[in-house]
């Protein structure tokens, strides 16, 4: 037989009689404090999605060491997605989400024509931006370390006129893909290697998410140039590629920053890859000061790290380190302090922003070639 085991009950005038003799009741358990919420906004489906999945890596691996020491101002951090698929017709929703969200700041978008789109949405609902567009055009929305058109052209430009041990100027035809960053490029490039006849640089569009470029390489070797300049992202970059190498030209072949990333490779094949030079930023693994990341990131996700994951993650820790400073999560402080950021310690080398522009002072932008085993390297010949 079960016994009735009768639970405790205080009455109303023992519970008075408790607080006139001045004895306190124990408290209830305060509940923790709320998360501070941050967001990933970028591509993370569609035919960018590795650099997506690279870019919430960066910054989830980033929270993680930050949240396993206590968080920051005494809070943990939480991360909410925002999938832009590298889509301007999606930027704005994407923003919206973010916003809903109760994200104090956003870490993207990377695409520049997505950008151009949502980031005055940020500015102007207060979400602190710590974005990786390189377009100018977002130059002051927000605050970016990773390298800006203006920053990369002259390395380009340089190698172009001096790389390829030609005397004089080289005809240049530019195989280009119209989003705002790689027509921006495009435009500055084709400029500055206009030859003395003053005749622009031909320019044959590239359509996004098209299955073969066969075509449109040949149009661009019909005209018998010295360089192909492809001012595409990776999916197209790599189908073109894979057609420049197929149709054995001697014309060299030169790829933006945008074609920087492993799927680049994959997509094209180690041969065909290496048949090609790139402006741009290394595999995080070749990055000088990236080595504790690139451990912490193998053990944290069982993968290699990509391009932008080292840039989300500094971006990330940027963000926290001027949260600290700053003591709170207010926009106007929050921004005062990331704007005021010199010498940061970074995996992608030390940063200092330009209070003025919000821009990285010093880039880490090289002249790149793929290896035998697939791996973007820093190229030592180049001038």
């Amino acid at each position: 037989m079960t016994r009735y085991k009768p639970s405790l009950v205080i009455a109303p005038a023992v519970l008075a009689l408790l607080a006139g003799s001045g004895l306190a009741l124990a408290p209830a358990a305060s509940s923790a404090p709320s998360p501070i919420i941050i967001a990933v906004e970028g591509p993370l489906t569609g035919s960018q999605s590795d650099t997506g999945i690279d870019m919430y890596r960066g910054v989830k691996l980033a929270v993680d060491q930050l949240n396993a020491k206590g968080g920051v101002l005494g809070r943990q951090v939480k991360i909410v997605k925002s999938d832009d698929q590298a889509n301007p017709d999606l930027a704005l929703a994407a923003a919206k989400k973010v916003k809903a969200a109760g994200a104090v700041a956003v870490i993207g978008p990377f695409n520049s024509s997505v950008g151009l789109v949502n980031l005055p949405y940020y500015v102007s609902n207060k979400v602190v931006a710590l974005q990786l567009t390189s377009t100018d055009d977002t130059t002051g929305e927000g605050v970016t370390i990773q390298p800006k058109n203006s920053q990369i052209s002259p390395v380009e430009i340089d190698y172009l006129q001096n790389g390829y041990g030609y005397t004089g100027c080289p005809k240049v035809v530019m195989l280009v893909d119209p989003s705002a960053y790689t027509a921006g490029m495009a435009d500055r490039i084709g400029k500055a290697m206009m030859c003395g006849d003053g005749a622009p640089v031909t320019t044959i569009p590239v359509i996004p998410g098209q299955a073969d470029y066969t075509a449109a390489v040949a149009s661009a070797l019909a005209l018998s140039p010295n360089i192909l300049y492809v001012s595409t992202y990776y999916p197209e970059g790599s189908k073109i590629a894979t057609a420049i190498a197929a149709s054995k030209t001697a014309a060299h072949c030169f790829m933006g920053l945008a074609n920087v990333d492993p799927a680049f490779v994959t997509g094209a094949g180690i041969p065909a890859s290496q048949n090609c030079r790139f402006s741009g930023v290394p595999q995080a693994a070749q990055m000088p000061d990236a080595k504790a990341y690139v451990t912490a990131y193998k053990k944290a996700f069982k993968a290699n790290p990509g391009v932008w994951g080292t840039f989300t993650y500094d971006s990330a820790n940027i963000l926290f380190a001027a949260m600290t400073k700053a003591n709170s999560t207010d926009y106007s402080a929050v921004m005062k302090k990331v704007l005021a950021t010199k010498g940061f310690a970074g995996q992608t080398g030390t940063i200092t922003i330009d209070p003025k522009t919000g821009n990285r002072m010093k880039v880490p932008v090289y002249i790149l070639k793929v290896d035998k085993s697939g791996t973007f390297v820093i190229d030592a010949d180049a001038p």
